[in-house]
């Protein structure tokens, strides 16, 4: 008689929150965690925050100790890649020679950085910000009085910045677009967070072209196309990522900017779900595809994935949300603004630091940036939750309470 056998493929936010879950609803089968990387299973986020300024260790943000997988009787397998996925067999083959069997097969891959072609972007001291190797490899090169340049004004390339300055670096964001953060938000904040960033000292220059990274041996500058040179220890590239998807295409899954799963987090193959970043999605609220690269939705979705493994369909239906938290700026955002054609602000993000900008397209609430106004995130949250909207005229009265500029559109 076969043991019921699940396998997970990637050791990040949704792996770990599926391994976990899959106890939790009761399966009883085995349950094994792959992952290529050397640890166990860590939070994503302090990467460009606490763990890249030396504020933390590896060990200190691990998503659950060492001793949980063990009582959970969770085979953690670390420092393994997996080759190829056999739908046939329902088996996987790994970069080792071995060979392993599953009764149900977990997607939680991840997204990988996109990488960029210059001349001398392979010298020493270039490095990209994705896992904990990587910022082994970016704390070489930081330290009080020392350059860095960073390339790419999204937020992990702020977020980044943030936290080189605050170890008493140089630090100069480049970024290709007109804007920082410009695929992501409106002009409003892009001007909010360059302003911010310059009052904290660093050097923020848009609608830049590079030439090539300089040195020999080891990099020391960038030389971009007007002829400038900015002198650098480290060179930081962070200009996104893209979806994991190779194993899924190579098996035949769906794929489309993301494994396309259902609403249950189910792939194109029934004994094969998916999870996190590297998904794309239904997403009943906006009543479009969804790709979210966020905690939240690994989580969320990982959950999901787990129950419909164990027979428990419970569609996923999840207000997407993020954060990010740069200097003394603590950004949260609810719900998604893809779409949106007006913004209105609470508060002015011309001085100070502290407003909200509400995204609507027509008549219709998308989301809310959240600038340190915790009380504006988990009011939008709620109520975008429920498909309310908002007033925009009682968005930009202050006097007015803001639970009372929202209300039901039906």
């Amino acid at each position: 008689m076969s043991v019921d056998n699940c396998l997970i493929i990637g050791g990040s936010h949704a792996g770990a929150t599926l391994a976990a879950s899959l106890r939790q609803e009761g399966w009883s089968g085995k349950i094994s965690l792959i992952s290529a990387e050397e640890s166990l299973p860590y939070h994503r986020p302090p990467l460009s925050k606490s763990a890249l300024n030396g504020e933390k260790e590896g060990s200190e943000i691990l998503i659950r100790p060492a001793d949980f997988y063990k009582k959970a009787d969770i085979d953690v397998v670390l420092g393994a890649r997996v080759l190829k996925i056999d739908r046939v067999d329902k088996k996987i083959a790994l970069e080792d020679g071995r060979e392993l069997s599953y009764s149900k097969l977990a997607l939680t891959t991840g997204a990988s950085v996109r990488r960029i072609k210059l001349p001398g972007i392979h010298l020493p001291g270039v490095c990209y910000l994705r896992d904990l190797q990587d910022v082994h490899e970016i704390r070489k090169y930081i330290g009080n009085g020392r350059s860095a340049v960073v390339i790419g004004g999204g937020y992990i390339g702020l977020e980044a910045a943030a936290s080189l300055r605050a170890v008493g670096m140089d630090v100069t964001v480049l970024e290709a677009l007109p804007r920082v953060l410009a695929r992501v938000t409106s002009p409003e904040i892009s001007e909010f967070y360059a302003r911010v960033h310059r009052e904290e000292g660093t050097r923020v220059l848009t609608d830049v072209s590079i030439d090539r990274v300089a040195g020999e041996g080891s990099v020391t500058g960038v030389q971009l196309a007007d002829g400038s040179y900015i002198p650098a220890d480290l060179v930081l590239v962070g200009i996104g990522v893209s979806p994991a998807t190779g194993l899924a295409e190579e098996a035949g899954l769906d794929v489309d900017n993301g494994i396309v799963v259902d609403e249950f987090a189910q792939t194109s193959d029934e004994d094969i779900v998916a999870a996190g970043d590297c998904t794309l999605h239904y997403n009943p609220i906006y009543k479009t595809t969804l790709r979210l690269e966020s905690v939240q939705n690994a989580n969320d979705q990982a959950r999901v994935a787990a129950r419909t493994i164990c027979g428990k369909y419970q569609p996923y239906r999840a207000l997407p949300w993020f954060w990010s938290d740069q200097y003394d700026v603590k950004l949260q955002i609810a719900g998604s603004c893809a779409g949106f054609d007006k913004v209105v602000l609470r508060g002015d993000p011309k001085s100070g630091r502290s407003f909200a900008a509400f995204y609507f397209s027509g008549d219709t609430l998308l989301a809310v940036d959240a600038i340190n106004q915790p009380k504006a995130f988990l009011l939008a949250k709620r109520f975008l939750s429920e498909g309310k909207t908002a007033d925009p005229l009682k968005v930009v009265d202050e006097t007015v309470d803001l639970k009372d500029v929202f209300f039901d559109p039906r």
